[in-house]
Formats: structure tokens, C-alpha cells, sequence
């Protein structure tokens, strides 16, 4: 049971990382503080992107915004 807690607790902190703001990007879930979509982060992942190259191209995100997007999607 503690670890599920301890999954949840996890889950929570992460996905305070995303923003849905109906004036910010159409309301399409985004990283909290920028404009950069959910989606955009999983394309990047389902084509084999690695975390390491997202994080290079967007050098102002964290690993934890991508997993983020990961627990969101």
C-alpha cells in the first residue's frame, strides 16, 4: 500500500508541471511556464527522440517536465 502512496505522491509532482490555460495554445495541455505542448514532448518520444535530444533543443526544460508529459499522456 505505501508503495502506491508513494506513486501517487510522484504522479501529483509531476503533473503540477502541466498547464491547460483556454488563452494559452488553445487550451492544449503545455509545460507549466512555457508554450511548449504535451503532444510535442510524446512525438518526440514515440520517434525515438531520447530524453538527452529533447533536452538539447530545449535546453530551458528539465528531465522532469518530460516525464511529466510522459505521467500527463
Amino acid at each position: 500500500m505505501s508503495s502506491s502512496v508513494n506513486i501517487n505522491s510522484i504522479m501529483e509532482h509531476l503533473l503540477e508541471r502541466i498547464s491547460v490555460d483556454p488563452n494559452i495554445c488553445f487550451g492544449k495541455p503545455c509545460i507549466k511556464g512555457t508554450r511548449i505542448w504535451v503532444a510535442l514532448i510524446l512525438d518526440f518520444l514515440a520517434a525515438g527522440n531520447t530524453f538527452e535530444e529533447i533536452l538539447e533543443a530545449y535546453p530551458y526544460l528539465s528531465q522532469e517536465d518530460i516525464l511529466a508529459c510522459v505521467a500527463y499522456g
